[in-house]
């Protein structure tokens, strides 16, 4: 007597045309965010550079409604992980754009202040600390920067979440006739002070008697 068939039906094969489907509709939806990067790119770029000049990012700033001075640029330069000072390579501005999910312009306006408090988180903003620094390092083999732009990017940096800190920095570094210029090391101290010397004042009755006193401690290396 031959075998009975099984009572179990078989298993339909996946319907791949709905998976293809939307693979294809993803790929698609890329490809045309990659593009809108691209225009937008190119509405600011210098042809002849084939890059975003000065002159373009001060555009950009305009039609962002942000001012070119403003630290939320710098945050921008460092989101794109740009090299060079007042540039912007399409491969920056590609992997920024993509980063902060903005092709157009007016989600990019959207994504600044979201990116403002992306930088502000400790990690980051240790990075982003450093990297400012580096950014300011405008010629090959150039190791520091001096007094007055460190004086100026320390205002930018670190004016909003340490004032007063800030203002003791500046009105020192700006008095002392010692330094020249600062190295990355005495930067990156720049940070450690900032974040330490509440503490430290805590122990003392006359604040600004001491001021002098705990900037110079930040500064161990000269700078020959």
């Amino acid at each position: 007597m031959p075998p009975r068939a099984s009572s179990k039906r078989k298993t339909a094969p996946p319907n791949s045309t709905s998976t293809d489907g939307r693979s294809s509709a993803s790929s698609k939806a890329k490809t045309k965010a990659r593009d809108q990067i691209d225009q937008l790119f190119d509405a600011y770029a210098n042809s002849s550079l084939q890059m975003i000049d000065p002159e373009g990012i001060e555009a950009l700033c305009s039609d962002l409604g942000v001012d070119h001075t403003n630290v939320r640029i710098l945050m921008f330069a460092w989101k794109l992980k740009a090299e060079k000072q007042g540039y912007f390579t399409q491969d920056e501005w590609r992997t920024g754009l993509k980063a902060l999910g903005a092709n157009t312009l007016s989600k990019l306006k959207k994504a600044l202040p979201d990116l403002e408090k992306e930088v502000r988180t400790p990690p980051n903003f240790e990075d982003f600390y450093s990297y400012a620094f580096r950014y300011c390092l405008t010629e090959d083999k150039q190791k520091n920067v001096d007094i007055e732009s460190v004086c100026e990017l320390l205002n930018l940096v670190l004016g909003s979440p340490f004032r007063p800190q800030v203002d003791l920095l500046i009105e020192y570094l700006k008095f002392q006739s010692d330094y020249k210029v600062i190295n990355l090391d005495q930067w990156l101290n720049f940070l450690r002070f900032c974040n330490e010397v509440i503490v430290i004042f805590s122990a003392f009755t006359d604040f600004h008697c001491h001021q002098p006193m705990l900037a110079l401690a930040y500064l161990p290396k000269r700078v020959s």
